[in-house]
């Protein structure tokens, strides 16, 4: 029998499934023969990403009332990706930011833990360390949040680790380094980077650069993090403590707009953002058996062939 065959029948559901990570994962399952139903108010994702074959319901996650249905009829899983993202955003609207972000997260534990569901995997970041006197960062570290979003995101996994204690929710939470690929943001103000590049490029701009442009980050293919997220549905370990999700090698972003290529310029740096990123992969290749595939250098390359 074949791993899809396997796994056909089995019924598990996405938050934000209209979103960058979220449509990803969601075709990942559904390539593995998955049933999956998928929720997005499509605040930030858009229709058209969502997989044909999954079961869509339109739905707020601040609304606890309306999404509790779409967590009943023998869901397996749950993989909580529905989010408010970008630090600048959450300092711009940091209690808009914090109703999805906080309040939506509680209403999905909730509703985890009504209809019984057998685990969670709660989408973290790694935004939660902040300043951190030493690399790379280790889930043992003392968070030091220097932004809303990254405040919201520790809440979040505070909230997943007590459902665990409490209420014996099986809880993965997958802090994510700086993921990037197809399909993320280019619009708006708060794009990441990577992105904000591509729309340079695409227009015929300047890259912008804030700050000096030495910063690092621990930049992680979304086709990783996927695999990450489909690993924790079976992991063996599920207390609700975190698991870093990065490549484990950081690169400046002045060496992302070289490779990008092209005139650049430098902006004033942004309020909260993280001087270094980097991951320490100890207990994601312990617990989960991961281990990223898609180097910055892949990744880049394949974008811009896009």
């Amino acid at each position: 029998m074949t791993a899809a065959a396997a796994e056909r029948g089995r019924l598990v559901l996405v938050t934000g499934a209209a979103g960058f990570i979220g449509s990803h994962l969601t075709d990942a399952l559904i390539e593995r023969g998955f049933r999956v139903r998928a929720i997005d108010n499509f605040a930030t994702g858009t229709r058209d990403r969502v997989n044909p074959r999954a079961e869509l319901i339109e739905a707020d996650i601040r609304d606890a009332t309306a999404i509790a249905p779409a967590f009943e009829g023998g869901v397996d899983c749950v993989f909580h990706l529905a989010a408010l993202p970008r630090i600048p955003l959450s300092i711009a609207k940091p209690l808009e930011t914090h109703l999805t972000n906080v309040m939506g997260t509680l209403n999905v534990l909730l509703a985890v833990r009504d209809a019984r569901i057998r685990r969670l995997v709660f989408s973290g970041s790694s935004s939660v360390y902040g300043r951190q006197e030493h690399l790379p960062m280790v889930e043992t570290m003392t968070p030091r949040p220097q932004s809303p979003y990254a405040l919201q995101k520790l809440v979040g996994e505070e909230y997943a680790r007590l459902f665990h204690q409490l209420y014996g929710v099986q809880a993965v939470t997958l802090r994510y380094f700086a993921v990037y690929g197809s399909r993320m943001a280019q619009e708006g103000a708060y794009m990441l980077a990577i992105a904000a590049f591509l729309r340079a490029r695409r227009e015929g701009r300047p890259l912008e650069i804030h700050g000096d442009g030495e910063q690092t980050r621990d930049f992680t293919h979304v086709s990783d993090v996927v695999q990450a997220n489909i690993l924790a549905m079976d992991c063996e370990t599920a207390d609700g403590e975190p698991i870093n999700i990065g490549y484990g090698h950081n690169v400046s972003i002045n060496h992302v707009a070289h490779i990008f290529g092209g005139p650049f310029e430098h902006k004033p740096p942004r309020a909260g953002d993280m001087r270094d990123t980097l991951a320490d992969r100890t207990r994601a290749a312990r617990i989960l058996g991961w281990a990223p595939r898609v180097s910055i250098e892949q990744g880049l390359a394949d974008l811009l062939r896009g």
